[in-house]
């Protein structure tokens, strides 16, 4: 179950020859886990906290809709509500923003208010008229108005007309106007409600455009993806222009204020000031020199690393190439975003059962029942959080395993036309079949990281302006280096993913021969993510920037839409979080190409019996590496050569 891989220091790659599952142990203990959180899921609903969320129940625990059991030492418990099926708050204003609920006292009404009620009188009417008592069970509803106590055991008036949700029992105000208090930071930061009103009304008068808008910015990104291959290089020199103008460019204002600063010094300066200028203009010296340095050593490292950036070039243009072979590639974002969603619906629904699972206790403080969970049952929390983590990375985790293992059926087929009818779906059916466990370990390895990093997050949100500064650096250094980590982290599982597409070996040993391979490769490793990420980058504010302007252009011809600041936020973001979505696949792709093109250059020569796998746009990158380096070579012999019979001459 460990790490503990083949002690062979040279991998034979095989790809695509043979297959054996890897990591069971692992799949095993992904599957027990999951048996766990269903228990979790059976526990919730066995013991009623599944129909008190439902139905809903009242502040003395009993569950609304249904004859409930007296609890011992409880006042009004053990009532039977079969003809009270929904909830009423006497204050549903009354909101515990801290705890995120409502600390109003909760009955079982039959009937929620559909009208104003302003005074006790109306009270009653509504509770002879309709049968629903809207005060404690202990008051009458001809006793509403000369009760001591009615401040305290009916509504707060006025009753505002209310409603019951559709799926959840409760009676909830029609008028958010009830929610004043809760909302006033945000309606003192609109200052003005006709500002929000007429920002709301642009938006929903917009609805049809934004919708054309986000549709828009999805058949771009979809579009980018394949014809990304043809700009890359376009993309790749605008980059280096930027780098380099931007670089020289600060490098020049640096000296130029420095020489200024120098320009304006003067003896006849006060003292204090003399002194400040001459510090400040031996900060820019040092800021100049520094910047200096780091302009002469990036263009340095560009110089040197130009040809590799020619490597990532060609990457895409055999990724476009995928995309166009491999076209279900394009909706593997669609599937994930599914599958996630309808995963964080069950755990969400499960996690509310278990905030009313647990046996009822009366807070002493407001003699009313709480359920809570004692003992080892209330660790169930935190188990069910470490599955919300560990399930939504090992689905993730299923998209990158799905999408490497059709890329390398892509890249190691040599006739194309031998290739599957659907590569995504056999991949999906050797993942399946073969690598579950490889996924579910990889995944593991993440949530051990991550939990950590949230758990810190968390403190540090918590202690935020108690904490001094020293404790302040400290929790946002360990945050840092454990993002940076689990980044790391995601970067090697990805490759070892890809080796085990490859090789069909277990997760440990795929990991090794990855970072093998991958630090063999650091500068070409360096080249692709650093360029690869600015194209991808400038390709998302292309697919944005496309987006918005085309919004400009249909907010301006339907003049009737007044404010046009929030639709077209809205547009961009989203049009921003969708290509993303599709580009990262894209990145995925090209991470899982090189991978493939490093293992093919180590594994062949183009000799007969040793041919390459790789693209025709790959090949052209080898040979012209090629005859560089025999160009290079040769010129280093004549050279030796030329100081031998310089040397014999001497001789």
């Amino acid at each position: 179950m460990g790490c503990c891989g083949s002690t062979q220091k040279e991998r034979d790659w095989k790809p695509l020859e043979q297959r054996k599952c890897t990591d069971i142990p692992w799949l095993l203990l992904f599957i027990l886990f999951n048996i766990g959180m269903l228990c979790i899921c059976g526990f919730a609903i066995a013991t009623g906290a599944a129909t008190r969320l439902i139905s809903g129940y009242d502040s003395y625990g009993n569950t609304c809709g249904q004859k409930n059991a007296k609890i011992p030492g409880i006042e009004h418990s053990g009532l039977d509500h079969s003809n009270r099926k929904y909830v009423f708050f006497l204050d549903p204003c009354k909101i515990d923003i801290t705890k995120r609920k409502i600390k109003s006292v909760a009955l079982c009404v039959s009937k929620c208010p559909k009208v104003k009620l302003d005074t006790y009188e109306d009270l009653t009417k509504f509770a002879t008229v309709n049968g629903s008592a809207l005060c404690t069970y202990d008051v009458q509803p001809e006793a509403y108005s000369s009760n001591p106590n009615k401040d305290v055991k009916c509504p707060k008036l006025p009753v505002f007309p209310s409603a019951s949700l559709s799926v959840f029992h409760r009676c909830m105000p029609v008028d958010i106007s009830c929610f004043a208090t809760f909302a006033k930071a945000f309606i003192t930061f609109v200052s003005d409600n006709s500002v929000l009103h007429r920002v709301i009304a642009g938006v929903m008068m917009a609805k049809e455009i934004i919708m054309g808008l986000c549709l828009l910015a999805l058949v771009l990104s979809l579009i980018l993806m394949v014809v990304i291959r043809y700009i890359s290089v376009l993309l790749v020199w605008i980059l280096t222009a930027v780098v380099v103008i931007g670089s020289v460019g600060g490098c020049g204002i640096l000296w130029w204020l420095y020489v200024d600063q120098g320009k304006a010094l003067n003896a006849t300066m006060p003292a204090h000031d003399l002194e400040v200028a001459h510090d400040n203009q031996q900060a820019l010296l040092v800021y100049a020199i520094g910047a200096t340095i780091f302009t002469v050593l990036l263009l340095l490292l560009m110089f040197f690393m130009r040809k590799r950036v020619a490597l990532t070039i060609a990457l895409f243009h055999v990724a476009g190439k995928v995309f166009t072979h491999l076209p279900l590639l394009a909706l593997q974002p669609f599937w994930t975003f599914l599958t996630l969603m309808l995963f964080w619906v069950y755990w969400i629904s499960v996690l509310l059962c278990l905030g009313t699972a647990g046996s009822p206790v009366k807070n002493n403080q407001t003699g009313l029942v709480e359920f809570k969970m004692d003992g080892p049952l209330q660790y169930m929390v935190w188990y069910h959080a470490v599955g919300l983590i560990w399930v939504s990375e090992f689905i993730l985790a299923c998209q990158q395993m799905t999408i490497a293992g059709a890329v390398v059926t892509y890249y190691f087929t040599r006739d194309k036309s031998q290739l599957p009818f659907t590569p995504i779906v056999s991949s999906v059916l050797r993942l399946m079949r073969f690598h579950l466990g490889t996924v579910a370990k990889g995944a593991f390895i993440i949530t051990l990281v991550e939990i950590p990093r949230l758990i810190l997050t968390y403190i540090h949100s918590q202690l935020k302006g108690k904490e001094n500064a020293c404790a302040r650096c400290m929790l946002k250094a360990c945050i840092c280096c454990l993002w940076c980590l689990e980044k790391c982290l995601s970067y090697l599982n990805m490759n070892a993913y890809t080796a085990t597409a490859i090789n069909s070996t277990n997760f440990c040993t795929s990991a090794r021969d990855a970072l093998f391979i991958l630090a063999e490769n650091a500068l070409r490793v360096a080249a692709i993510n650093s360029v690869g990420d600015f194209v991808l980058f400038l390709g998302k504010i292309l697919i944005v920037s496309c987006t918005a302007f085309a919004g400009v252009l249909s907010l301006n011809y339907q003049r009737e839409y007044s404010v046009w600041v929030l639709p077209l936020i809205i547009v961009c973001v989203f049009a921003f979080l969708v290509a993303h979505c599709f580009l990262s696949v894209f990145e995925i792709v090209v991470d899982v190409l090189f991978l493939c093109f490093a293992i093919d250059t180590k594994q062949n020569d183009g000799s007969p019996g040793r041919e390459y796998y790789m693209d025709k746009s790959l090949m052209e990158f080898v040979e012209n590496s090629r005859k560089a380096t025999e160009k290079y070579s040769k010129a280093e012999g004549d050279s030796r050569e030329m100081k031998s019979m310089t040397g014999g001459t001497l001789a």
